[in-house]
């Protein structure tokens, strides 16, 4: 492999101030905080299922709620996810993955194409695990998929929020995990372009 796949992205608005490292060769370590303690758990679970290291610093207006801080979060990580990717030379391109937790069951597939989409099926019965708005977990993945250009299909079904939104988490994890991975040297598209 050529070329290093990793990226630092950083993003300051009025609103929130976000750094971000992301190694897609990595072994799974991060380092996250984010004033939201279950984000916090849901970013470390997606590195550690993914092999990403990722280091993630994020401060935002809390005093009003999490949606800002999450959104912004879920934007930086997907420009980072396109800086490190580069041209895509090489990588599978397609990945799924289906994850159980307990009585939830997420599935997910996810195809690095250039054009983002996001279609979720979930329903969350609370309005928050911890101080983790369960609305906020739809958003996070819309914005990571518009700014990293990806298309995405996400289902899950189970009865305790947490449950599904970790499985959610895990297996977008292992769905990106299997379509970063390099299987050869051509990008895998008629168009020649990802």
């Amino acid at each position: 492999m050529s070329q290093s796949r990793k990226a630092s992205v950083s993003r300051k608005t009025k609103e929130t101030d976000i750094t971000i490292e992301i190694n897609l060769d990595g072994s799974g370590k991060s380092a996250i905080d984010t004033g939201i303690g279950f984000f916090d758990h849901m970013l470390d679970a997606f590195a550690r299922h993914s092999g990403y290291d990722l280091d993630v610093s994020a401060v935002g207006d809390l005093h009003v709620d999490g949606h800002h801080l999450v959104e912004d979060t879920g934007i930086v990580l997907g420009q980072a996810m396109a800086e490190a990717l580069g041209d895509k030379r090489g990588i599978a391109r397609f990945g799924e993955a289906r994850i159980p937790m307990d009585e939830a069951l997420a599935e997910v597939a996810v195809d690095i194409s250039g054009r983002s989409f996001l279609v979720m099926n979930a329903d969350f019965f609370s309005p928050v695990v911890g101080t983790y708005s369960t609305q906020m977990t739809k958003h996070f993945f819309e914005s990571f998929a518009s700014a990293a250009g990806i298309n995405m299909n996400m289902k899950v079904e189970g009865d305790n929020d947490h449950h599904k939104t970790e499985a959610l988490f895990k297996a977008f994890a292992y769905a990106m995990k299997r379509a970063t991975v390099i299987e050869g040297q051509e990008i895998k598209s008629t168009k020649g372009v990802l």
